[in-house]
């Protein structure tokens, strides 16, 4: 895992395609006090509970060969849109200058597609990436893990 450390005023941004939590660090980089800034949590339900319709068939012109069609997951689809509104408020800070630096925490897929729509000059502003899933942790519990990555050994 790379040593990321978090410097005082930076943001870290912790999200998973359903929930985002901004926190800021009123510490420093040794001694971590993270605040909450916001917390966004998007409403999406299942793919069943979204989708009505079958799944597509697709039948050959030649001959009676007939396959499926994988249906739409909208669930992913939903958790992409998200991500890439975690990303804007990123942006938006960059350009109002809330933000100077952010630590990105995520699900390796998510975390992707954050990453993805980040603007330039906020790509500049990234100065760390943690591939897991710590929406469901308490600040205190993040603080601790966050800690034991900035201490340790790259």
């Amino acid at each position: 895992m790379t040593r990321v450390r978090i410097h005082n005023k930076a943001w870290v941004l912790i999200g998973d395609g359903r929930k985002a939590l901004v926190l800021r660090n009123e510490g420093d980089a040794d001694l971590l006090d993270l605040r909450r800034a916001s917390v966004r949590i998007d409403d999406n339900p299942p793919t069943h509970a979204q989708g009505s319709d079958a799944p597509g068939r697709v039948v050959s012109s030649v001959g009676a060969m007939r396959s499926a069609v994988e249906p739409t997951d909208w669930h992913e689809i939903e958790a992409h849109r998200f991500a890439a509104s975690m990303a804007e408020q990123v942006n938006e800070g960059v350009r109002t200058g809330a933000c100077r630096e952010v630590v990105l925490v995520a699900p390796p897929k998510i975390l992707g597609e954050i990453r993805h729509h980040l603007s330039i000059e906020a790509q500049k502003r990234v100065k760390g990436e943690v591939p897991k899933d710590l929406t469901h942790h308490r600040i205190g519990e993040i603080e601790r893990i966050l800690g034991r990555l900035a201490s340790a050994d790259a």
